[in-house]
């Protein structure tokens, strides 16, 4: 049974995070967040097995889960009492794991195959097939903010009305109530990008 000893390791700029926090405010379940650094690895302590890459980090009972589609897997199955995310999704899952595959990965090329994947499994409602937010929902939506950033940045247009299903998609999942409280402004985003990609290249990483 889940308990209310939950915290999660957080940076603020990293996409990754906001599946997370999006699900745990849909499941209304409280948590302490733990900023973590920009470029510095993980505390040992809190995250043996994992590096600064694979943040967030869900610690459950002193317990780590780590990586963020296990963490929503992890949250539904633990925390029964809120909305699922998972419910009416596995049929979706099971009709094409290529192109879902394809579709999960932040790679903005694929913004054509996740258009394909949204009109065949929306079935005329407003997100992946479910008149609320749902898994797939908050599992691609987390790369929404840096792909504005990405537009501000290179003065580029990646999603507008041409993908009219994905451009309606995100204009109301980012309307969405835990999702406008979650996802960072995208000015405040830029600035970080700004200060942050000169050290992850001087790094190596």
């Amino acid at each position: 049974m889940a308990t209310n000893s939950v915290k999660l390791l957080v940076v603020w700029a990293r996409p990754f995070m906001n599946r997370v926090h999006i699900t745990l405010k849909i499941k209304s379940i409280e948590s302490e967040f733990i900023q973590q650094n920009m470029l510095p690895k993980v505390s040992f302590s809190l995250n043996p097995t994992l590096f600064y890459k694979k943040i967030p980090v869900l610690i459950h009972d002193e317990k780590p889960i780590c990586e963020s589609l296990v963490i929503l897997h992890y949250i539904d199955d633990a925390w029964l009492s809120g909305p699922s995310i998972l419910y009416d999704h596995y049929d979706l899952v099971s009709q094409g794991k290529d192109a879902i595959k394809a579709t999960l990965e932040p790679v903005f090329s694929s913004l054509v195959l996740l258009e394909d994947a949204f009109k065949n499994c929306n079935k005329g409602k407003k997100f992946f097939g479910r008149d609320k937010i749902g898994y797939m929902d908050v599992a691609l939506g987390y790369f929404l903010s840096w792909m504005r950033v990405t537009e501000k940045m290179n003065n580029v247009i990646l999603l507008d009305e041409a993908i009219l299903g994905l451009y309606r998609w995100a204009e109301d999942f980012c309307a969405d109530s835990p999702v406008e409280d979650v996802i960072p402004k995208t000015n405040k985003l830029v600035e970080a990008a700004k200060d942050l990609l000169p050290k992850i290249r001087a790094n190596g990483i």
